[in-house]
């Protein structure tokens, strides 16, 4: 499989499960109303298995611009191939927000509150302050990224990603990351999960009310992801 085609699936894979879980456990009429933080979170981590098992083989399984950027950074990624990677990750994740709509679509028009609709596609801080809800982020998409990077060690290899890794330990590091950090912004830590699906958002019909799609926000989940995901690449590159 084409690396580019295994991101675009991969990350496919994971919103339509990520934001999937989000419209079950939000939405009016789902049979999984209600359901809570603890499923959601767990559900998070199993679409990152998903679309480790499914992209790992083929590109490293990044679905993940930061950690992309990131891997480049460290040397682990050649710097041609990441705006290919990172259009594959944001396509992928357009497409699965849109089928996320689809599938929850008659779910969408029982639902009358705008922020419900919108939090199925994107994240949004419980406490508003900008600052340090990119912080937040920062701090939570380090904790991720070098962790991968740590995960990756002992197999010394320059192929690091989240397939070398298999999907196991990654999944556990996205749940506890969820479980432990996301109260505060919902733990975008990708910018491909917030920023693609957030355009989804703008752009698909809603029966009304719908809202705008809080682009005043949107900055925080891809820049807060970028810088985190650099400043970890940078320390471990410092540390080893």
């Amino acid at each position: 499989m084409n690396p580019y085609f295994a991101e675009f699936l991969g990350t496919l894979v994971l919103i339509l499960m990520g934001d999937g879980v989000c419209a079950c456990a939000s939405l009016e009429k789902s049979k999984g109303k209600g359901a809570g933080w603890i499923v959601i979170t767990m559900a998070w981590g199993f679409a990152v298995m998903c679309g480790v098992f499914i992209a790992g083989p083929y590109s490293g399984a990044h679905l993940n611009p930061a950690l992309s950027l990131a891997l480049a950074v460290s040397g682990s990624l050649a710097w041609e191939m990441l705006p290919g990677y990172v259009l594959a990750q944001m396509a992928g994740a357009f497409c699965g927000a849109c089928l996320v709509w689809f599938f929850y679509k008659d779910h969408y028009d029982a639902t009358e509150d705008p922020d419900t609709k919108l939090g199925t596609f994107c994240t949004g801080p419980a406490i508003r302050n900008l600052w340090r809800n990119f912080a937040c982020e920062f701090i939570g998409t380090c904790l991720l990224v070098f962790c991968i990077l740590m995960f990756a060690t002992p197999g010394d290899t320059p192929d690091i990603g989240l397939g070398s890794l298999g999907a196991i330990p990654v999944t556990y590091l996205i749940i506890a990351i969820g479980m432990s950090l996301g109260g505060a912004t919902g733990y975008a830590i990708n910018p491909a999960r917030d920023l693609a699906p957030r355009l989804a958002h703008a752009l698909l019909p809603f029966k009304s009310p719908k809202r705008d799609s809080d682009w005043s926000y949107a900055w925080v989940p891809v820049l807060g992801p970028v810088a985190g995901a650099l400043f970890a690449a940078l320390s471990f590159m410092w540390i080893f």
